[in-house]
């Protein structure tokens, strides 16, 4: 699979439930093709802007789209890694405020 194919796969999944692209398609590409090789290596779509520990259950909050995605867009209209966006943010109708991290430390591998 592409980038560009799993964009428009996930662009008929997310849209419909509010959660749009970054218009900035090289960012939003990056990211596409991050969660690409984090599905090679790891058999499974982590958040591309997170460090995974290769094991599905320890990570299940951040295969994306991760858990965090909903309060994330909700209280700044982006995800952390500003993937998944609100069409205001698009717009730049609101602030483009740093996301901060969400994901509690004693869950990163690190």
């Amino acid at each position: 699979m592409t980038p560009q194919e799993l964009y428009e796969m996930l662009k008929k999944v997310q849209e419909p439930k509010g959660y749009f692209f970054n218009q900035d398609m090289d960012r939003t590409m990056q990211l596409m093709e991050g969660l690409l090789q984090n599905k090679e290596r790891y058999g499974y779509m982590c958040c591309p802007c997170r460090l995974a520990s290769g094991d599905r259950e320890a990570d299940a909050d951040i295969i994306c789209p991760c858990v965090y995605r909903q309060p994330d867009v909700a209280e700044y209209g982006s995800c952390y890694c500003n993937l998944y966006v609100t069409e205001a943010w698009n717009r730049g109708d609101i602030a483009r405020e740093y996301v901060p991290e969400r994901r509690p430390a004693d869950k990163m591998p690190y």
